[in-house]
């Protein structure tokens, strides 16, 4: 007779201890499907609570219990850090001219900053050299993706101030700053189109390079397009069983 690996016996036992049988399931009881539900509901209320503003929050706040008191608190608190470090980040928006003398301190000192910083991890600083007439051209598109990246720090610099010699032919480059050293960087203006660039060709530019964030809401437009997809390919599948079951018939 065929053992059943299932039953609780001795001889089970002492297999399961050895490592012979795996050891056997345990039981779901009414107490772990009572804490299933309550982490459900947890799970469910704390996503509700991570969507609320701060003056929805206080809303909540007035009818609450203990428990739930202690929780809003917190997600209120965090919403107020996620403000003030927004307030933080969106700082400069604009493109700052430095000379020669200020190198050190608004780019190699600053980019360290911002990589020790609470407030702007990972943030960068953008550097044109520029000089002839296509640099006029980077520089106005270079003010407008400034504008809509207030995040990121912007500065601009005669060429042969930022480096000595460096030849107009190089011009405009682009050095992005990080942790003090230099992450890339862009010579001249045709990998952007030359004097037909735009304003997204630099954007498109530094978000390649991990100078600039991607917009949140093209990141959900991304995801809704992929969520689409994948239920598309789903649908399909479906439907390819259902004509092979057809046919089996």
């Amino acid at each position: 007779m065929a053992n059943n690996h299932e039953e609780d016996t001795e001889w089970n036992d002492i297999l399961r201890a050895k490592g012979i049988i795996p050891q056997k399931e345990g039981e779901i009881t009414e107490a772990d499907i009572v804490d299933m539900i309550d982490e459900a509901i947890a799970k469910r209320d704390a996503k509700n609570y991570e969507e609320k503003t701060v003056d929805e929050l206080d809303e909540l706040l007035d009818e609450a219990n203990e428990d739930e008191e202690r929780m809003l608190m917190e997600y209120r608190q965090q919403r107020l850090n996620m403000i003030k470090q927004e307030l933080s980040e969106d700082k400069f928006g604009e493109i700052q001219h430095i000379y020669k003398t200020d190198f050190v301190r608004e780019v190699s000192d600053a980019s360290k900053d911002f990589w020790r910083s609470e407030c702007s991890p990972g943030r960068h600083i953008i550097i044109a050299l520029y000089s002839l007439p296509v640099c006029k051209l980077m520089g106005a598109h270079l003010a407008t993706v400034a504008a809509r990246n207030k995040a990121t720090k912007f500065v601009k610099i005669i060429g042969d101030q930022c480096i000595p010699d460096y030849p107009d032919r190089n011009l405009p480059t682009l050095l992005i700053y990080g942790q003090g050293d230099m992450k890339a960087q862009l010579v001249g203006a045709a990998p952007l189109g030359g004097m037909n660039m735009k304003p997204e060709d630099i954007e498109a530019y530094l978000r390649r390079v991990g100078a600039i964030k991607i917009p949140e809401s093209r990141t959900s437009r991304t995801e809704e397009v992929k969520q689409s997809s994948i239920r598309s390919s789903a649908v399909a599948a479906l439907s390819d069983d259902d004509e092979y079951e057809s046919d089996d018939y």
